[in-house]
Order: C-alpha cells, then structure tokens, then sequence
C-alpha cells in the first residue's frame, strides 16, 4: 500500500478506463475506506451504492448526461460506478458525504485503481427515474445525491499535476 502523502500528492482525475471490473476486494477496500470518513457528530448518516451492473451503469450515465442536456459518458466508460448519498434528515449531508467520496478517491489511488469525482448526483436522484432505480437497488427512494465517481484500472498514462498557486495557503500565526 503506498504512503498516504504519496497518495494525496499523487492522485489524480482519470477520464480513460480499462473494460476489466474492479475486483471485488479492491472495491471492498475502496467502500471501507468511505465509511472512515468523518461525518457529522459521527451519526453515519450517509449511504454508499457500487453500481457494476452494466445496464444500470448504462442507465446512471444517461440519466447524468440528461442533467447537462448530453448524450455522451460522463463516467468515461469505467466499469464501476460509486454513488454516495445522504439520508434525507442529514443537515450535513453534502459535507458527510464529500469526505466519504475523498477518502474513497484517496483509497482507490492507494490500491492501484483509477477514479474520477463526478458531480450532478442530486439531480440525477431527485428524478422519478433516478427514484426508481433507488427502488430497485434495495435503497430508500428519498436519498439525496451527493457525488459519484467513476471507479476502474486507467487506460494510458496518469495525468501531470497543474502547478500549484503559491498562494493556495496561508499561515497564521
């Protein structure tokens, strides 16, 4: 497993994946390491959905496509699909559920597997199509999209980082 700082420094966007799945115990790692993230009051009010399933892939791409008026693959053809969702009663459901979706992203680059975070999932799920797929994936239908990611093995070389702004941060003391 590689060095955490190496893993934060490290991971980027990757918008070309292999066909292969995503083993089972690389997604599991990946799935662990989301439900470590903090949440609010450490209430866990947030849910995790890892679509394989190659139809309803289908379906979660073009409905997210919808919601910018594309037909095109916003997942970039990955064969994963990971949805994090909030509990309808979670006030901080978008913060919960973005630092699920980090430390997802974060655990995905240490086991070797590329991602790209992937907005619109509110949208996506605030629809009756989006609803219905809720349903039948076993999920209450009144979730709250928070993020998805595309999840599989990069196809190609890593992107190069941007430089950094040299006034990113500031200390004081």
């Amino acid at each position: 497993m590689a060095d955490a700082m190496e893993v934060l420094l490290t991971r980027r966007a990757v918008r070309k994946y292999k066909t292969e799945q995503v083993p089972e115990d690389l997604l599991k790692e990946v799935l662990t390491a989301g439900t470590y993230a903090p949440t609010a009051s450490g209430r866990q009010k947030v849910r995790i959905a890892a679509i394989q399933n190659p139809d309803d892939c289908d379906e979660v791409r073009r409905l997210n496509a919808a919601v910018m008026n594309g037909t095109g693959d916003p997942y970039y053809g990955a064969p994963t699909i990971v949805i994090v969702f909030a509990e309808a009663d979670n006030t901080r459901g978008n913060l919960d559920g973005s630092a699920v979706c980090m430390n997802m992203l974060n655990a995905a680059h240490a086991v070797g597997l590329a991602s790209c975070w992937i907005n619109r999932s509110k949208e996506v799920f605030e629809s009756e199509e989006g609803k219905a797929l809720l349903r039948k994936w076993g999920l209450p239908d009144d979730l709250v999209g928070v993020a998805s990611f595309s999840l599989g093995f990069a196809d190609g070389e890593y992107p190069v980082p941007i430089a950094r702004r040299p006034d990113y941060y500031t200390i004081v003391k």
